[in-house]
């Protein structure tokens, strides 16, 4: 597929319907993510971000371990639209798991203490641009994605399940895979109220 930069941005979005009839291969994948986590900019070159890609039955066991998670947390007469969403979710081809590593993080607390409470935030900042990049990526090859943000309480069974280091924090988890569905027209609030120009 080839589209450029700024038509993907635009038309990126967050599509729940999603399948696992992909028509890139696993290769092209990795490609994409290994190639924005080298290049994605971060605070200080620290290059805190970190990906798992889950792909096949490793996938499906993050969504498994989701729902039943929060099955222990919602009473089952009420749990029904909790499972059909998780299920969504499990029908998509796989899921880009995003972490920063705490150990970069508090390392450069500790190199620059004038900026101390900066770091978490430059951080979260670059987990965003990560997050971004790789969205609209996926948006290039015909992919289709959500983030979603079901830690911290999935982040004890996914450390355990895949050997996650106990200094990456889970941020984000991006299900991703053919678009089912097409999304609402989004609407957008006037720019006049958004930016500003002084020249």
């Amino acid at each position: 597929m080839s589209k450029d930069f700024r038509s993907a941005v635009q038309d990126r979005r967050t599509i729940y319907g999603l399948s696992k009839d992909v028509s890139i291969s696993n290769e092209k994948i990795l490609d994409i993510v290994e190639h924005v986590v080298k290049y994605s900019p971060t605070a200080f070159n620290s290059q805190s971000g970190r990906a798992v890609v889950l792909l096949g039955n490793h996938h499906d066991k993050l969504w498994d371990i989701s729902k039943e998670v929060l099955r222990k947390m919602i009473p089952e007469d009420k749990f029904g639209p909790t499972e059909d969403k998780i299920s969504s979710f499990q029908n998509a081809y796989g899921t880009i798991l995003y972490f920063e590593d705490q150990s970069i993080v508090e390392g450069l607390q500790q190199q620059f203490p004038t900026y101390k409470d900066n770091f978490p935030i430059w951080s979260q900042q670059s987990s965003g641009m990560l997050q971004l990049v790789i969205w609209t990526e996926l948006e290039i090859e015909g992919l289709g994605a959500s983030l979603q943000h079901y830690n911290p309480i999935i982040d004890d069974e996914v450390r355990k399940e895949w050997i996650i280091p106990s200094n990456w924090k889970l941020i984000a988890q991006m299900p991703f895979g053919a678009p089912t569905v097409k999304p609402d027209e989004k609407q957008f609030q006037p720019l006049e109220e958004r930016m500003k120009v002084f020249k």
